[in-house]
């Protein structure tokens, strides 16, 4: 565990933690906040019997700690981290390392080439923005092309598959589309799955005051997601650009003590860190640098600093209390202005039949108005200027067209609002998929919200295979061609558990990359590079002539387009059928050849859920990584009528206990894409079961 220490301090974020918490006055509301909830917790821990604790802690040797006050911001500073961690200036710069700046400017570009905006635009329908691809041009000699080794350590990638395979989804339906006329709200974060799972759900009620029920994360002191009897509200993560990076100049190269900036030397914040067993004996010391913009890391050429929100968030903790005390859509979104970091698409829906939506969060305001180039740090000239308003945000109130849609997309149309605010985007396919679902649909109800989170449609697949199939009809005379189109023709583009074609079009789509990304390698055969996203490869289909489809590996060659998709789909043909057998056999179903895998926290196989089937593929709404690990880690639909009606699920169980029923119970709803009915009792006499009445105190001690 020492290195996994190493880096969440290395990166600053217990030390911020800390400062956030210590910069709170005495009779803060959320300083008592914090202090009640940590008292309410080692009120519990202390009761534990030997029997009471968990399995967890027998296998590691191991008693609970005392809870403190700050631990719950070590929660939000660790979800930052999992959120709001980017590597843009990685990317960018080993592309351009590669192939040069103009190459690596489309390869990753600043803005969507597909645009189907969290903000609407008005156009009612996707827009292709597909420029030619210059071609690979001289290698640049760009700066900083290294990472830190911290920050190289810290890349997180699911395996197997693009990135465009994971992420979050949220829509809200108006009454006037609705088929009750009541709003309608749907979310399904997609996170790491894990037993126990992150969330667990909660009902808390305090009379005249607070009554609020949805899903919260152990150490959180309120619900995250949820409702109450007059909204309700969930997220996706806005995958904004919140983490840029400084070339500092320093006094001495191995332990420096001072940088500079605008020709004078500022001195180093250093802390020294140190790590213990539990018997106290030092394991291992490390000396913190931090700058006026962050933590200083060493790099292959240098040092660097960090700036990122996330490091300089304000008090969230207390504000999802508050927000669950509004009345109305409005006041919701007016009580998460302050919220600032991880930043999220915050959708709200009330029962008078608003809905909303806006990216929340901390986005800063840059010289150059562009973050994915690691700036020059010798001069404040490279220093954040300001940050967004909540007006400016990307967001939209009671839209005309009636719904409202995010899936990590890009928030807003850059013709509406060029401003940086990322690059690199996830290609729009869920995007795309939904907001197509939900123009269709004039009268939605709450079961067609449902189903929706599970729809197996892929809008790439309508996109891709059509052009597959295009070239291989251009490429005659081969037979492993002919069959392989044969057989992807055959599919209905749905990755449904019982299809068989679905397995065949994602071999083809990593055959295409790898024989269309040769110029990129061998830093994305190592993961150092990832591959450019499918929206970038479907500009590249139109241009059939473009020097990036010639495979540089074949030197009395030329390659085009055609030549290169006919050998991916042989390729992918012999590979599948080598692997799975026959085509038209069963071992091609979709359900035998991918699975969600639930790991235990400790990696315990005993206690993990491997080999679970499942419905949708890498650009549905219900994406999944290669490895299986990712996916909706809460699914949530909610009807604001007179009477607000719940459904949810999330795939795991309400208890820690792996000998409890109630441990993994919710898996098998949870893979059928169904949904548990949530009851909310308005009073205790409601609680359904046995009748007995259980009353807690604040302390937990009753």
């Amino acid at each position: 565990a020492l290195p996994v220490d190493r880096e969440s301090r290395g990166l600053g974020l217990p030390d911020a933690a800390r400062a956030r918490y210590a910069a709170l006055p005495p009779q803060a509301r959320d300083r008592r906040l914090l202090e009640a909830f940590s008292e309410g917790v080692n009120a519990r821990i202390t009761g534990l019997t030997a029997r009471e604790i968990p399995l967890e802690y027998h296998l590691l040797d191991r008693r609970p700690a005392p809870w403190e006050p700050v631990d719950s911001y070590y929660l939000l500073a660790r979800m930052g981290w999992t959120l709001a961690y980017s590597d843009l200036e990685d990317t960018r710069a080993r592309a351009a390392a590669l192939v040069g700046d103009a190459a690596a400017d489309a390869l990753y570009p600043r803005e969507s080439p597909i645009q189907e905006p969290i903000q609407p635009n008005g156009a009612g329908a996707p827009r292709f923005d597909l420029p030619p691809l210059p071609p690979p041009g001289l290698p640049s000699v760009t700066r900083a092309a290294t990472p830190p080794p911290l920050l190289a350590a810290a890349r997180r990638r699911p395996d197997g598959l693009e990135a465009d395979a994971i992420g979050s989804n949220n829509w809200a339906v108006a009454p006037i589309r609705s088929a009750d006329g009541n709003a309608l709200l749907a979310g399904d974060p997609h996170l790491e799955l894990t037993l126990p799972s992150i969330w667990y759900e909660a009902h808390l009620v305090v009379p005249d005051s607070l009554d609020v029920y949805g899903v919260t994360i152990p150490g959180a002191t309120g619900i995250v997601i949820g409702f109450t009897r007059a909204l309700a509200w969930t997220f996706t993560n806005a995958e904004a650009d919140v983490l840029d990076r400084y070339a500092e100049v320093v006094d001495a190269p191995d332990a420096p003590t001072r940088y500079r900036v605008d020709g004078a030397w500022r001195p180093l914040r250093v802390v020294t860190e140190e790590y213990r067993d539990r018997r106290g004996a030092l394991l291992r010391a490390d000396t913190l640098r931090y700058t006026h913009r962050g933590p200083l890391l060493r790099a292959a050429d240098g040092w660097q600093s960090l700036r990122w929100t996330v490091l300089e968030a304000g008090g969230e903790q207390g504000i999802f209390g508050r927000a669950a005390r509004a009345a109305d859509a409005r006041a919701w979104l007016d009580s998460m202005a302050g919220y600032r970091a991880p930043a999220q698409n915050m959708l709200v829906a009330d029962r008078g039949g608003s809905i909303a939506i806006r990216s929340t969060g901390h986005f800063p305001l840059r010289p150059g108005d562009r973050g994915d180039l690691v700036l020059p740090g010798d001069t404040s000239a490279s220093d954040w200027t300001g940050e967004w308003s909540a007006g400016e945000m990307p967001q939209a109130i009671a839209p005309a067209q009636g719904y409202l849609a995010s899936a990590n997309q890009q928030p807003v149309d850059p013709r509406a609002d060029p401003r940086y605010l990322g690059a690199n985007w996830y290609s729009p396919w869920r995007a795309l998929r939904i907001n197509a679902l939900l123009r269709a649909d004039s009268a939605v109800t709450p079961d067609a919200m449902r189903r929706y989170q599970t729809d197996p449609g892929s809008a790439a697949a309508d996109l891709f295979v059509p052009a597959l199939l295009a070239a291989a009809a251009r490429n005659p005379g081969r037979d492993s061609v002919a069959l392989a189109a044969r057989l992807l023709e055959e599919w209905d583009r749905r990755y449904t558990r019982d299809n068989t074609r679905a397995i065949l079009y994602e071999t083809v789509l990593r055959e295409l990359g790898d024989r269309l990304w040769d110029e990129l390698e061998p830093s994305r055969a190592r993961g150092e590079l990832p591959s450019p996203g499918y929206a970038v490869v479907l500009g590249l289909l139109r241009d059939s002539t473009s020097a990036w489809w010639d495979d540089r590996r074949t030197a009395t060659v030329v390659e085009q387009r055609d030549h290169i998709i006919a050998d991916a789909l042989a390729a992918a043909l012999h590979e599948v059928s080598d692997r799975y057998g026959n085509p038209e056999g069963d071992g091609w179903r979709w359900d035998r050849v991918r699975h969600a895998r639930i790991n235990h926290l400790l990696y315990l196989p005993a206690l993990s859920a491997p080999g679970i089937p499942v419905q949708g593929g890498q650009s549905t709404l219900s994406p999944t990584s290669g490895s299986g690990s990712f996916g909706a880690s809460w699914r949530m639909v909610v009807e604001l009528g007179p009477q607000v009606r719940a459904w949810g699920t999330y795939p795991g169980g309400q208890s820690g206990n792996p000998a409890s029923a109630r441990y993994d119970d919710r898996i098998r709803q949870w893979s059928e894409g169904q949904l548990d009915t949530l009851l909310v009792p308005a009073t205790v006499d409601q609680v359904p079961g046995s009748g007995a009445r259980i009353r807690f105190d604040v302390m937990g001690n009753d």
